[in-house]
């Protein structure tokens, strides 16, 4: 069993004695009922993880002493920021989760006119928070020790209306003019996927307009959850850290 692994937000230091932020110490002690001297991995999300110990349990408060630092990172040198449309039901969750797994650096919600879910304000913030804590779970389960950011939620046309950065722009069509296969080699990507049912054709055209090539992979037509996911495993095998095997 691979020894568990926790995040902590409070910066975190060699030979410190900390309290576990209470999620986490629930999950320790009523989860996987840890006992003292229970030996463990915290990162807080600025680089690097810490070995750790428990030193005392008070009922679902943990105390734990942590290690030396150690200089491990598990990210990718291919840089993925996913522009995903809202998604219905569970699904948005699902979609975060996998795409940390895979790397990605920076989720991006954005609410498209085919979006059935929609949000705005507290509401917003409130479910922004939720994922949040879903890249949070991920990092801790696949062992990335930097924390990828989730942006809050704003309508797809407010977002295409920024200034780009350098980062290649990639957004999956059916009748893309090239596949993902045919593209240069990249080391930054935004990629768009739109909800279900896709981008509106007005928004397939400000995206566009924005910079966004359209490229097919493969096929077959994949469902909002399916696309992105299928799309940076391909790009990581292209030009990141899956290449290697």
């Amino acid at each position: 069993m691979n020894q568990p692994r926790f995040y902590c937000r409070e910066a975190l230091s060699t030979g410190a004695h900390v309290e576990l932020p209470e999620p986490v110490a629930r999950h320790a002690v009523r989860v996987l009922r840890l006992p003292p001297g229970a030996e463990m991995t915290l990162f807080d999300g600025r680089g690097g993880e810490y070995p750790a110990r428990i030193e005392r349990i008070e009922r679902d408060r943990v105390f734990a002493v942590l290690g030396e630092w150690r200089d491990i990172e598990r990210e990718s040198p291919f840089s993925v920021t996913l522009v995903q449309a809202l998604q219905a039901g569970d699904k948005m969750d699902f979609t975060i989760q996998k795409a940390v797994e895979l790397g990605v650096h920076h989720v991006v919600p954005v609410e498209s006119r085919r979006s059935v879910l929609r949000l705005a304000g507290e509401r917003a913030a409130k479910r922004v928070a939720h994922w949040q804590g879903v890249v949070a779970s991920a990092c801790e389960q696949c062992g990335r020790n930097q924390v990828p950011l989730v942006a809050p939620v704003e309508k797809l046309e407010h977002w295409l209306g920024r200034p780009s950065g350098k980062a290649v722009r990639l957004m999956l069509a059916p009748d893309g003019a090239c596949s993902l296969a045919e593209l240069p080699p990249a080391s930054e990507v935004e990629l768009l996927i739109g909800a279900e049912g896709g981008l509106d054709p007005q928004e397939m055209v400000a995206a566009r307009q924005a910079g966004f090539v359209p490229v097919r992979m493969g096929p077959r037509i994949l469902r909002t959850e399916t696309a992105g996911l299928a799309a940076i495993a391909v790009m990581q095998a292209m030009w990141g850290d899956l290449k290697g095997g």
